[in-house]
Formats: C-alpha cells, sequence, structure tokens
C-alpha cells in the first residue's frame, strides 16, 4: 500500500508505504526493526541522493535539495513493513530525475548539477 500525504505546502511530498513481511524471515521486535534498518542502509549506501534515517522524516529536510529520506520500520502491533519517505517534489521531481538521468545517460557525475540549493519557490 502507498499512502501520499496531501497537506498545504508550497514543496515536499511525504509518502508512508506498507508491506507484509515474509512469515519468518524478520523478527518483529527491536532487534528486527534494527537489522531491517541496516539492510536499507547497506542498499544504499552507493546512492548520493538516498538517506537512510532513524528518525521518520519531515519534508523540511529535504528542502531545497535532491535527497529522498527514507525511514524503514516494523509495526509490531500488525508485524507489517513501515517505509516512510519525504522528497522536495521541485527539485527530485521529474525535473531532477532529468538531469540525474542525463547525467548517467552521458557518462558525466550523477550529481552534476544537482548538488546546489534550490530554493524558489
Amino acid at each position: 500500500t502507498f499512502v501520499p500525504h496531501l497537506i498545504p505546502m508550497t514543496r515536499g511530498i511525504l509518502t508512508t508505504g506498507y508491506a507484509r513481511l515474509a512469515s519468518g524471515k524478520v523478527s518483529v521486535d527491536k532487534k528486527g526493526r534494527e537489522e531491517l534498518f541496516q539492510l536499507y542502509q547497506d542498499f544504499y549506501q552507493d546512492e548520493p541522493f538516498v538517506k537512510v534515517v532513524e528518525f521518520p522524516p519531515h519534508t523540511k529536510n529535504t528542502w531545497g535539495n535532491n535527497l529522498c529520506l527514507i525511514h524503514p520500520t516494523i509495526d509490531t502491533r500488525t508485524g507489517r513493513l513501515v517505509v516512510i519517505s519525504s522528497i522536495d517534489n521541485l527539485v527530485k521531481g521529474a525535473a531532477g530525475q532529468a538531469i540525474q538521468n542525463m547525467n548517467l545517460m552521458l557518462g558525466l557525475p550523477e550529481v552534476t548539477g544537482l548538488q546546489a540549493l534550490a530554493i524558489y519557490p
């Protein structure tokens, strides 16, 4: 399940995704949450614009940059995976993705043109 949180603000998207965990693969406790967090950190460690964070992100944390902040956790009540993410849609949106893809296609560093602070509006 994918849930975008729509609120009146100039920029930013906060999303929560939910998924069932495979039975017996991850423990539904503090240790399981720590293992899940480490799994996400390992997976995204080489991605320049993805940061796995310990606490749920806020849209203000991505304001004016190309980052996607991700917070994975486990709902111990339901045993489901919960992933909360935040981006600045005016940077990480279609234009930022186009620049990032163009950089890769042209053999440029992936981060070219995407590290400057973009604060209008």
